[in-house]
């Protein structure tokens, strides 16, 4: 994967703010000289949400104090890490961490990026959510990060709670297990509106959409994780209700 963690360990991704910041630091920590020159071509959308998620990934684990086995799984899960670059990943992740830089400054900063496009913003918000479920709750600190960068992202506390019930359970912060709520129809939807949530959540989280939106090709693994769960849920309503 020629890949865009080139541009980010050059220190060439033409970004400033607390994001263009980390990478050179990054940069320097791994022998550049953190100058690299901007090119024309850098995917610098992409690299700013790829810092983003690694950047609030590592304060979200800041938050509750601890770093679990669970969580790093669930990073490797959305974030596709070629094995030559997980060395540097690693060296990003504890930078991030050990930052004095909120994580309020680096979720400014990737919200204006993606101003024009919140779904990118909730798909971001999706994966800190996936790694926050991973060691089995979501903490009360977890959960006050998430609706903070949930606000500065630009939603509302409804459209935060809509977002936080497709991955936890209101009832025990648990992963989220009823297939209708996976996909987002009440208890009493139809046939009819079941295959249509269905459909639609299966073309808004098609990874080639979410490419075409401005994710990079690493974080694939965000539609393929919910891409997964959607099937799955729908799997289990068509069989008990019988669907064609």
């Amino acid at each position: 994967m020629s890949s865009i963690w080139a541009w980010i360990l050059s220190g060439a991704a033409g970004l400033g703010g607390p994001i263009g910041a980390l990478v050179r630091a990054v940069a320097v920590g791994r022998g550049g000289d953190g100058q690299g020159e901007a090119s024309a071509t850098a995917p610098t959308r992409q690299v700013a949400f790829t810092i983003a998620v690694i950047a609030l990934a590592a304060k979200m684990a800041k938050a509750d104090g601890t770093v679990t086995c669970d969580e790093v799984v669930a990073f490797r899960e959305i974030v596709s890490v070629p094995p030559e670059e997980e060395r540097n990943v690693r060296f990003f992740f504890d930078l991030a961490r050990k930052s004095t830089v909120g994580f309020e400054s680096y979720a400014r900063q990737v919200a204006k990026l993606f101003a024009d496009n919140p779904a990118v913003l909730e798909k971001l918000l999706g994966g800190l959510f996936h790694i926050a479920i991973a060691d089995g709750a979501v903490t009360p600190d977890e959960d006050s990060y998430l609706r903070t960068v949930a606000g500065i992202f630009g939603f509302d506390e409804v459209s935060y709670r809509r977002i936080r019930a497709t991955h936890v359970n209101a009832d025990d912060d648990r992963p989220v297990e009823d297939p209708l709520q996976i996909l987002g129809v009440p208890d009493g939807a139809s046939d009819a509106e079941i295959k249509a949530a269905y459909r639609r959540l299966v073309r808004e989280h098609h990874p080639d959409l979410l490419i075409a939106q401005g994710l990079p090709a690493e974080f694939i693994g965000i539609a393929t994780m919910k891409l997964a769960r959607i099937n799955t849920a729908y799997d289990r309503v068509a069989r008990t209700r019988r669907l064609a």
